[in-house]
């Protein structure tokens, strides 16, 4: 249920409204906008008598909201959400590019490849330091000292950084040292992961599984929202399907789905979305179109050698001609890249 405040109620009026929910037996959620401030309920398990509510001081109207999820939904919060991560805006028009190697595989590497990406335009630098592989005798990334690797490498060229918690014990290890936390496809639906992520007080990159719905995406999201963490930007990085001519199928539909039912960011990530290097920038381009707030690009400066995912990691000249197309695109749909 949504509570929508009069333009002209003042904070003790809404206060009292909190108050009257929380002896109710459930949980308010303010959120102030720039015109009114709305009061989000959770915590019913049946239909809430809103006559109490209905009838007091600075109460405009009840909205029921029919969405399984409340929080991320549209209905519960109109506006969108924009996700601010030290200066790198993502969402509402703004356009944001994340970039960098599946795997930190030394010093070098990545330092090397963070300074070329940001001369190329990339806003935030990836790069896996805990990676979730098929096999288990596959790179399993460095630790935390790839953590360190990162982190110093996204400080010297001015870069916030994101990489993937795959558990409780390496999100508290992630927090330490990166401005985002991504929680990986594999992980979507490890409940207890996302309640530790609602509240590790860092931005969530969040994946779509690989078998997920959006319904069970925005479920997700809805976990770590609940916890008191409102930023949250969604992904979509493609689904399997009986296609094999990629590595996934990467459901552009989503995005606009996404955007007309929730109020959070999403953004694409080609490289995983197709497994195939020739077919990122294509797709860069489509998602670009379709609505995405931002792209997540895999480069490697040697991808042929990489130890992850080389076949789909693009080569620094082709990442830099990825920026031209995404930027001619973004201006003609409205986007401002960051």
């Amino acid at each position: 249920m949504l509570i929508v405040m009069d333009s002209h109620a003042s904070a003790a009026q809404a206060d009292a409204v909190c108050k009257e929910v929380t002896a109710m037996g459930l949980t308010a959620h303010p959120m102030p906008g720039a015109q009114r401030t709305a009061i989000g309920i959770t915590g019913n398990k049946r239909a809430v008598d809103a006559s109490r509510i209905e009838q007091m001081p600075g109460v405009a109207r009840v909205i029921h909201v029919t969405a399984p999820y409340k929080l991320v939904s549209r209905e519960f919060h109109e506006e969108d959400t924009l996700v601010n991560i030290n200066g790198v805006k993502i969402g509402g028009n703004n356009f944001a590019i994340m970039a960098g190697p599946c795997a930190i595989e030394s010093a070098e590497q990545i330092d090397e490849i963070a300074g070329i990406l940001k001369k190329q335009g990339a806003h935030i630098l990836r790069g896996g330091a805990f990676k979730p592989r098929t096999s288990p005798y596959s790179f399993q990334g460095l630790g935390e000292d790839g953590l360190k690797l990162l982190q110093a490498a996204g400080k010297k060229h001015g870069m916030p950084v994101v990489t993937e918690a795959i558990d409780k014990e390496t999100l508290d290890l992630v927090v330490r040292y990166t401005d985002i936390v991504q929680i990986g496809a594999r992980n979507m639906q490890n409940f207890s992961l996302l309640r530790h992520a609602g509240r590790c007080g860092k931005p969530i990159l969040l994946k779509r599984g690989m078998s997920a719905t959006l319904e069970e995406l925005l479920m997700a999201a809805e976990y770590i929202v609940n916890e008191g963490n409102a930023d949250v930007i969604l992904c979509e990085r493609g689904v399997r399907t009986f296609a094999d001519h990629t590595r996934n199928t990467l459901d552009l539909s989503a995005i606009p789905f996404v955007q007309r039912n929730c109020h959070l960011p999403i953004i694409a990530d080609p490289s995983h979305g197709t497994g195939r290097r020739d077919k990122v920038i294509p797709l860069s381009c489509a998602s670009v179109a379709a609505g995405a707030d931002g792209l997540m690009i895999e480069v490697h400066t040697h991808p042929d050698s990489a130890l992850s995912d080389g076949p789909q990691s693009l080569f620094p000249g082709q990442f830099e001609d990825l920026v031209k197309q995404v930027t001619a695109i973004a201006n003609v749909v409205g986007r401002k890249l960051n």
